[in-house]
């Protein structure tokens, strides 16, 4: 087994979905490299609300693995993963560490608290689009008051930021409803892999969708949400209500995605902390199941895995989807 290691910026601070943490560690070396990978489309069906991906039987689970430095680790083989569902261990039956196209939303906030933050942010989504596959596709929804599409899918990323060379900082937060319209447009998506990039201040003050309607979307949907939270210091006094609330609703929609929220409290993280997003996009494992139980019930079922330690290597990290529901009858 080669193990390959991926420097990652130091400082920034996130929440993960589900981790595994192996137990033994030792001195990494810090000159490790990954190498490029071969690129391979992957075309499973969809079938039914299940919201992870599943190709006749085959439930497929979207893996990121880092160490204690939080680099990407690459070169892990199908031996070195657990998958268990409902408690129950399952076969990994496919296996993948392939960097696949991927369809990707941009949900952009250009509300009046963005202010001087509309900059930075869209030197940020430009560091984050250089990551990309030349098969990727991306939209843009941007919102203030309420939530817009303003560029449907193109593979062209340049179009994406010129729609946002004009764009003002004014209005409410209508946070949630662009996430609602953004889940819906990753349905016109042409690759099997989604993914949503979040771009925001704070909480939500002017949306039609509840947060319980949301979460309760994400949980059903098939796409990794990955949100950057520009928040102000818990120390200010005009932090409002909504604001107070942002770090924790878009913390618990990335969790349940398997995607992360990173948290920032200064302008300048911004494009490194966009940028190791898309990396991490390119760097994950792709695990294939097939249900011991084959049941058609509708019903959410819990994912879990877990690294096994092999010999010499450090703690690593998994991150993964909590979980999906099952397609029915």
């Amino acid at each position: 087994m080669r193990l390959r290691l991926f420097p990652l910026m130091a400082g920034s601070i996130f929440t993960f979905a589900g981790s595994a943490i192996c137990e033994d560690a030792f001195a990494i070396n810090p000159r490790v490299s990954i190498e490029p990978r071969a690129q391979k489309r992957i075309t499973p069906e969809v079938v039914g609300r299940a919201n992870i991906r599943v190709q006749s039987t085959l439930v497929l689970i979207p893996v990121t693995v880092t160490d204690p430095l939080n680099r990407f680790v690459t070169g892990l083989e199908k031996e070195d993963f657990k998958l268990f569902e409902e408690n129950e261990a399952q076969e990994i039956a496919s296996f993948s560490s392939e960097d696949t196209p991927v369809s990707v939303g941009v949900v952009f906030d250009c509300s009046g608290s963005m202010g001087d933050k509309l900059k930075k942010s869209r030197e940020a989504l430009a560091q984050f689009l250089k990551q990309a596959n030349p098969e990727d596709e991306f939209f843009l929804v941007q919102f203030n008051e309420g939530a817009t599409l303003v560029q449907p899918f193109t593979t062209r990323p340049e179009e994406v930021q010129n729609r946002l060379t004009f764009s003002h900082s004014k209005g409410r937060t209508a946070l949630l409803d662009a996430i609602y319209r953004a889940v819906f447009e990753t349905k016109r998506a042409r690759n099997p892999r989604k993914a949503l990039l979040i771009i925001s201040d704070g909480g939500d003050n002017n949306s039609r969708y509840s947060e319980g309607e949301i979460k309760n979307l994400v949980k059903e949907a098939d796409v990794q949400i990955y949100a950057i939270g520009i928040y102000e210091p818990l120390s200010t006094r005009g932090r409002t209500a909504e604001e107070s609330s942002g770090p924790g609703l878009l913390t618990h929609i990335a969790q349940q995605t398997g995607g992360r929220q990173y948290s920032i409290d200064n302008v300048n993280e911004l494009a490194d902390v966009a940028t190791k997003i898309g990396v991490e996009l390119r760097n994950q494992y792709i695990l294939g199941y097939a249900p011991h139980n084959q049941r058609y019930d509708g019903k959410y079922h819990r994912v879990v895995v877990k690294l096994k330690q092999p010999k010499g290597l450090p703690q690593l990290r998994a991150f993964w989807r909590l979980g999906y529901f099952a397609p029915t009858e």
